[in-house]
């Protein structure tokens, strides 16, 4: 079914569901604008240029559907095939914005906040999927910079792992739709909330590469991030 000799539709889910809280923000944070436009746009037009991605599902809260459908018209995100409402939890939008999407494709999920995202994050994930059938997704990370301290519920560090096995991972993450689909139905019917989403994968038993992102990929959670964002676009 998954033979590099054969294209498979490729979808994007992008969430964009925030509350901007840590923003210090009375709405939601992928609305801030940033060189006139709002930051889940910048993100949103990288994919939009992607000429193997045939669709984009955007999950946003409920309220602002219509205005987020209103704001992609105006920036001609003409691959938008729907705007869903987001739930509670991030996995719960996610799972929402799959129904939208047949099992039988390649899914990439991506933070609307992430505007960093290149298009050969996208383009790489797609192939290396096509090429290494025996993966079941594939994730964007970076090794971490700092030694990292496994921590016990009383305050004492009980491990350090050695930091060159150690990866930040990042989105976009793309995977199989069909193990994508059957991950999150599992998670839900356990009540399994993940970190995210190839941990779910992970859980349902499925192989996940990585390829080696940008530290320059963050997300867009603090004031210092978007200070950062800022500086970098002019």
């Amino acid at each position: 079914m998954y033979s590099s000799n054969s294209e498979i539709d490729y979808y994007y889910i992008v969430a964009a569901a925030g509350v901007g809280k840590r923003m210090g923000l009375d709405y939601p944070k992928q609305f801030l604008e940033v060189d006139g436009k709002p930051i889940f746009i910048k993100t949103l037009e990288v994919i939009e240029k992607n000429q193997r991605v045939r669709g984009i599902v955007v999950v946003t809260n409920e309220e602002y559907i219509s205005e987020v459908k209103k704001i992609c018209e105006a920036f001609k995100i003409d691959k938008v095939i729907d705007v869903v409402s987001g739930g509670k939890e991030r996995q719960d939008s996610i799972y929402n914005a799959l129904e939208q999407i047949p099992k039988e494709s390649i899914i990439g999920v991506q933070d609307g906040v992430r505007p960093f995202i290149q298009d050969r994050y996208i383009e790489e994930s797609y192939t290396k999927l096509m090429t290494e059938t025996n993966l079941d997704g594939v994730i964007i990370g970076v090794p971490v910079k700092d030694t990292i301290k496994v921590v016990n519920s009383e305050g004492k560090v009980v491990e350090t792992p050695k930091r060159d096995c150690l990866f930040a991972a990042q989105t976009p993450q793309v995977f199989r739709g069909e193990i994508l689909h059957r991950s999150y139905e599992q998670a839900r019917q356990q009540r399994f909330l993940g970190t995210d989403d190839s941990s779910l994968v992970e859980k349902a038993g499925g192989s996940v590469g990585i390829i080696l992102g940008s530290y320059e990929n963050i997300k867009i959670t603090t004031p210092e991030d978007l200070l950062i964002f800022s500086k970098k676009i002019n």
